[in-house]
């Protein structure tokens, strides 16, 4: 972005998400240089991935899926409905074609990722590999589903198949149907392949829950939960640094964003290396400041918080009332008999009507 300044623009650029090296379908990350501003991600600045080829990524993905094969099985992937969704299916279709996975049916369930798909088969010659993606479209094994009907038909599929479905992060969307229908079961698998912010479902998966609630049920994790993170769409550490002394010369400052706060901090530290730790602004939410040709100035006027900056990306009490739930059930269930269940039935309504009465009206 150029914004008039005088006699020279002021140049802002703004990194949006950094792709991982080895990213099908896209070419290596470019960018400007002479900059005064970089507003920069920093999803993994505290992370750094074994370095990887196309090859390697589906080799790693073959892997996880023979691993995953049972004849009553399932392997749901959750997933982002564009760009992460193409990818895997480009790589699903291309190791059963070369003979490296068995027959396997492939199911998309998301009616935005069928869309987003026909956009990028659309455009497969602007794409890197983009006509092996549009010939793997033709897979007899690939299927997408549309209807609400054609998504809970997959709930009654036989034998080992593999369901493609948003949200990415299991937060919404028909993926907490399908984990409803298979947490419970030891011939399911769960492959994580993007970032899980804490608090949202899939991380609670990736950390190892045996208990979750969806949709205010309680479910039993049996299922293997596994992370494959080649196909995230963000860089690592190393790569976050590379893309950043690329674009040199910043003659101003670095904001880093869209991370945790032990990314943004480690990220931070790896640049001072490279600008001016001076330099290195961690915004926090709610915050201004005022950009000029000479350096960023915070804006002591900056609106009332929305929330404070320690709440931000940590567990809420939306995850504590999840917790809660999980810890009555089992203490009603490992009660003695009957009579144990109502007297704790009736300390908790206790509780609830003795908050009640000191909330002021």
């Amino acid at each position: 972005m150029e914004v008039a300044d005088g006699e020279r623009p002021l140049r802002l650029l703004f990194s949006a998400d950094i792709g991982p090296d080895a990213k099908l379908l896209q070419p290596e990350p470019q960018g400007p240089v002479d900059l005064q501003h970089v507003i920069c991600e920093s999803t993994y600045g505290d992370s750094d991935r074994e370095a990887t080829t196309d090859e390697g990524r589906r080799r790693a993905l073959r892997d996880e899926v023979r691993a995953a094969i049972h004849p009553n099985g399932a392997l749901l992937i959750p997933s982002f409905a564009v760009e992460r969704a193409q990818e895997l299916v480009a790589d699903l279709t291309e190791l059963i074609a070369t003979g490296e996975l068995p027959d396997i049916p492939i199911y998309v369930d998301s009616p935005l990722a069928a869309k987003a798909t026909r956009v990028f088969a659309h455009h497969a010659r602007e794409l890197e590999g983009g006509v092996a993606f549009r010939q793997a479209l033709s897979s007899r094994h690939l299927h997408f589903t549309q209807t609400a009907e054609q998504s809970m038909a997959l709930d009654r599929v036989h034998g080992f198949h593999i369901v493609i479905a948003a949200s990415g992060m299991c937060e919404a969307g028909r993926i907490r149907h399908r984990l409803k229908n298979w947490l419970w079961r030891d011939e399911a698998t769960v492959l994580l392949v993007g970032f899980q912010a804490e608090g949202t479902l899939g991380r609670i998966l990736q950390d190892g829950a045996r208990r979750v609630r969806i949709q205010g049920e309680t479910y039993e994790v049996r299922a293997r939960i596994r992370t494959l993170d080649l196909y995230s769409g963000h860089a690592d550490a190393t790569e976050l640094v590379d893309w950043v002394r690329a674009r040199l010369p910043i003659h101003c400052n670095v904001f880093l964003v869209h991370g945790e706060e032990p990314a943004i901090e480690a990220l931070a530290g790896r640049l001072g290396a490279v600008v001016d730790p001076g330099r290195i602004i961690r915004p926090v939410l709610d915050e201004a400041f005022e950009l000029t040709r000479t350096g960023a100035r915070r804006v002591v006027e900056a609106p009332a918080p929305r929330i404070r900056s320690e709440q931000v990306a940590r567990l809420d009490w939306h995850n504590d009332v999840s917790r809660l739930f999980l810890d009555i059930n089992d203490a009603l269930a490992g009660a003695a008999d009957e009579r144990a269940r109502d007297v704790l039935i009736r300390s908790l309504r206790r509780a609830l009507d003795e908050g009640e009465v000191r909330r002021p009206h």
